[in-house]
């Protein structure tokens, strides 16, 4: 019995001692969170002018552009940008954006590549770069390569009592780094962010967005074009009775042959609504709030080039066109998903979809989804990571050509031994022993450094909305993005990779905890309450039940501007179901059997075209001839050229339902299909594998 109490007391002063510890770090934390608002007490009277005066003085100070290489990736942000490099298919760009540790906003204006090829960052100052931003955006020149241009964006004080929104125009030169501030003639667009650009030939493309003053947050909706040829903006003036998308922001716009497309987007509108108490004559009351609305409209940007006899500087003939509801859009219907170009078709990841579930506030439901947008089918299909298949063991004919290639190799190998022996002024007879230098005139010794072994997982990364998305090479590549849960808001500090031929993993590039959010004291009493509840039921022996694993459904932070504005949330209407049936008949009808060349499954781009080759070549020519184009103006290599684009194109439109075909395939154990034709040119031996895979 003695030792029993004995050992309840050390108990009893172990616990004890561990409360004081905790107290000890919320008492730290509580004064870390007032120095933070003493620093920030006079945030509201920041002059933001001068703050970014500052900044400009600042980068003054570098006398050239310089690229170092940096101690690992970018710090966490979030709003920012990420883009393929349009004159090197080995690197990625990464520009401004914002970071909340819950008490104070950090404004970036980095400019960070990364080389995919040696998993290497690299960071680039400027004397001439545009001040720290976020909410921006920026696309690829069309017809130009070398050039990347950026426009808007917000900077804010620490506390993000104020704000300031950019209404400069930017150029950057992806390959020197160089940035060039564009100040054409004539009208511009006005300051914003929350907006979108994308290309089309020769012209820029701007629309949508918002402007958030000290009384309220206005949506926009005028179109913007800049001809980089004549360096002029122009604001179409479209027809009063002409459809047009709603003012709005954090959308989708790609870029078309003939335009641009648009989908989707976030705004709040007017409404109102009733109020429970009544008015001395008996009526209910009623008043004005602010609802938030996501958007599923889509719209396609029609653009005509002027004519040839047109004069210098005309602008283009721009009309907007309102396409049907999408079929099979992502349910529930969510905001923050964002989307990349990719061969014709846009590829969504994540978002947020919020749901009322009582007054006291919303809760939100989190995705990390994969969908293809067909923008030409106007059709969403799901993607779906798999395992890597495993190798098969070669066929005949497969033996055959590979032997093809070998021998090819080594004749080639060959060859060079011989060359080298000759230039080296040795005998033929001791070309077998030269040893050949794989490096290549002119390239570096970092080429050769060994990349680290990523891990890959065939789970898509953790739900978030407003990630970061750009694609290089066939490659989506994912970047950080927001989270929340409870009152704090998460920005991931993260980068991963998915092939999207192959859809055989998610490649996690980086992936770094974020440990400096300061809680606010709401989050500290909350705490204090759970820590004495908890106390409690130790002292009372109370066996609690265990609960339930966390979910991803959090009280969302972004609810309470609009808890502020009286704005209740609610859902958009969903279209009935025989409606949206209408929608999918159309749409499949649209889809019917067009007449080109089909892949079939497990069959590479290179294969198909390979196989399909002849076909391909006579339906360019049929079109050249329809543009009023000779055939035999252009080389056969020009001809070959553009007869495997035509495939590739064909080959990418039909991947979705390629990948199920071949997921349904193996899921029956059939492995590779290769035609009889295909087996015949391979042998008997092909041939008869060829059969029993028939079978």
């Amino acid at each position: 019995m003695a030792k029993d109490k004995k050992g309840k007391t050390e108990a009893k002063k172990a616990k004890l001692a561990e409360k004081k510890e905790k107290q000890t770090k919320k008492a730290d934390k509580k004064a870390k969170i007032k120095a933070a608002k003493a620093d920030g007490s006079d945030v509201e009277d920041v002059d933001l002018d001068a703050v970014l005066e500052e900044y400009r003085k600042q980068q003054e100070q570098f006398l050239k552009i310089t690229e170092t290489v940096a101690d690992g990736p970018p710090r966490p942000r979030a709003s920012s940008t990420l883009l393929a490099n349009p004159s090197n298919s080995n690197q990625l760009l990464l520009f401004g954006g914002e970071y909340f540790n819950g008490a104070l906003a950090t404004f970036f204006n980095d400019l960070m590549v990364y080389y995919i090829d040696r998993d290497e960052w690299r960071s680039v100052t400027s004397p001439n770069a545009p001040l720290p931003r976020s909410g921006h955006a920026w696309c690829r020149g069309g017809n130009q390569s070398n050039a990347v241009y950026l426009f808007g964006g917000e900077f804010s004080s620490p506390k993000q009592g104020t704000f300031y929104h950019y209404n400069d125009f930017w150029q950057l030169n992806p390959t020197s780094r160089e940035w060039t501030r564009l100040e054409p003639k004539g009208k511009t667009p006005p300051a914003r962010s929350g907006h979108r650009m994308t290309y089309f030939k020769n012209y820029i493309i701007l629309f949508g967005g918002f402007q958030d003053t000290a009384n309220q947050t206005k949506y926009l909706a005028d179109l913007w074009l800049y001809d980089t040829q004549n360096f002029v903006w122009f604001n179409p003036t479209l027809p009063p009775a002409q459809l047009k998308p709603d003012a709005r922001s954090s959308f989708t716009l790609l870029p078309h042959e003939q335009g641009a497309v648009l989908y989707g987007g976030y705004s709040r509108v007017k409404a109102t609504v009733a109020v429970n108490k009544q008015t001395r004559g008996g009526s209910q009351g009623q008043r004005n709030v602010l609802k938030p609305m996501v958007h599923q409209d889509c719209f396609f940007l029609r653009i005509t080039p002027p004519g040839a006899d047109a004069p210098a500087g005309a602008p283009p003939t721009v009309r907007w066109e309102k396409r049907k509801k999408p079929a099979n859009t992502p349910v529930p219907t969510r905001a923050g998903a964002t989307m990349a170009f990719h061969k014709g078709r846009g590829i969504l990841f994540g978002g947020v979809h919020d749901v009322e579930e009582s007054e006291e506030g919303m809760d939100s439901e989190f995705f990390n989804g994969m969908f293809a947008w067909n923008v030409e089918r106007n059709r969403f299909f799901p993607l779906a990571l798999r395992k890597p298949r495993a190798q098969k063991k070669a066929t005949g004919g497969e033996q055959q050509r590979v032997g093809r290639r070998g021998r090819a190799q080594a004749n080639e190998e060959e060859l060079l031994k011989q060359l080298a022996a000759l230039q080296a002024g040795q005998s033929l007879e001791d070309a077998d022993e030269m040893e050949l230098d794989r490096k290549g005139n002119g390239s570096e010794d970092v080429e050769d450094k060994p990349v680290r072994e990523m891990p890959v997982s065939t789970e898509f990364p953790h739900p978030r909305f407003n990630a970061q998305l750009a694609v290089q090479d066939d490659v989506l590549y994912i970047y950080g993005g927001t989270f929340e849960k409870g009152d704090r808001e998460f920005t991931f500090d993260d980068l991963y990779a998915i092939d999207l031929g192959k859809l055989d993993g998610s490649k996690e590039i980086f992936n770094r905890p974020v440990e400096d959010w300061i809680m606010s004291e709401d989050e500290d009493e909350d705490d204090e309450d759970d820590d004495e509840d908890d106390d409690e039921d130790e002292d009372g022996d109370v066996e609690m039940p265990d609960e339930e694993p966390e979910k991803l459904f959090s009280p969302s932070k972004r609810k309470k501007k609009q808890a502020d504005e009286d704005t209740d949330a609610t859902e958009p209407e969903t279209p009935s179901t025989a409606s949206s049936e209408e929608e999918e008949t159309e749409t499949s009808t649209a889809t019917v059997d067009d007449g080109l060349p089909h892949p079939r499954p497990f069959e590479s781009r290179r294969d198909f075209f390979q196989r399909t080759s002849n076909e391909w070549q006579e339906v360019l020519m049929t079109s050249l001839r329809w543009k009023g184009v000779q055939p035999e103006t252009l080389t056969i290599k020009e001809i070959k050229s553009k007869a495997f684009e035509l495939s590739e194109e064909k080959w990418w439109d039909c991947r979705e339902e390629i990948t199920a075909l071949e997921d349904e395939q193996e899921a029956a154990g059939i492995g590779e299909v290769v035609s009889l034709a295909d087996r015949g040119e391979a042998g008997a031996g092909g041939a008869g594998g060829g059969g029993l895979r028939r079978r």
